[in-house]
C-alpha cells in the first residue's frame, strides 16, 4: 500500500508581498497555458517558487501543485 501524500505538499506556497516583478516570465507562463506541459527549470534560488506563486495569485485558472523532496525519488511512489 501506498504512503499517504501529506496534505501540505499540496498548497501553493503564498506570493510574497516584496518581489521583483518579472513582467517577461508571466508572459510565457501565460502562453504556456496553451500547451499541455511548461516545464520551469533552473538551479536552487533563482525564483521558480516566487514566480509560480505569484503568478498563481493572479490567475483565475485552476491550479495543481505538489511540492517533493527527497523521500519522492522513488517513481512507484511519485506516481
Amino acid at each position: 500500500m501506498a504512503a499517504p501524500v501529506l496534505h501540505t505538499k499540496l498548497f501553493v506556497p503564498p506570493a510574497p508581498r516584496e518581489w521583483v516583478p518579472r513582467p517577461r516570465l508571466i508572459e510565457r507562463l501565460d502562453v504556456g497555458r496553451e500547451k499541455k506541459l511548461t516545464l520551469i527549470s533552473a538551479p536552487a534560488g533563482f525564483g521558480k517558487t516566487t514566480l509560480l506563486s505569484s503568478w498563481i495569485a493572479h490567475t483565475e485558472i485552476p491550479i495543481g501543485w505538489l511540492s517533493i523532496d527527497e523521500g519522492d525519488n522513488d517513481p512507484v511512489r511519485f506516481l
